[in-house]
């Protein structure tokens, strides 16, 4: 089962959801903002697919964050920083066998089908 992660209010996260109910997809829902996500966990995807395809600079909780916090940027602390304010997270996040797909684009529909 894929396990999707990401925010209810998300509108790409929405068309996420209901693009995976039409192709019959069965998935659970992990909302960052209620549950949040694990330092372990993040740090896994982390590994898979670079911190940086993870880390969201288009959002507003990024614009927001103090120019101090967004200087000298690595793994370690781009993941602390993703922990602490999960909105700055890409979403949505697809959690499936082991693997991780971030994002919900055309070449990821196609991973999501295979």
């Amino acid at each position: 089962m894929i396990t999707v992660y990401g925010l209810r209010n998300c509108d790409t996260c929405r068309k996420a959801l209901k693009w995976l109910d039409m192709e019959e997809i069965q998935y659970e829902f992990h909302d960052f903002r209620n549950e949040g996500i694990e330092a372990k966990e993040l740090a896994v995807w982390s590994k898979k697919v670079g911190w940086e395809r993870l880390l969201n600079r288009r959002s507003t909780t990024w614009r927001n964050l103090p120019e101090q916090k967004k200087k000298d940027l690595e793994e370690k602390k781009a993941n602390k920083l993703m922990i602490a304010n999960p909105t700055l997270i890409k979403r949505p996040v697809f959690n499936y066998d082991s693997e991780i797909i971030v994002g919900f684009g055309e070449l990821e529909r196609e991973a999501l089908k295979n």
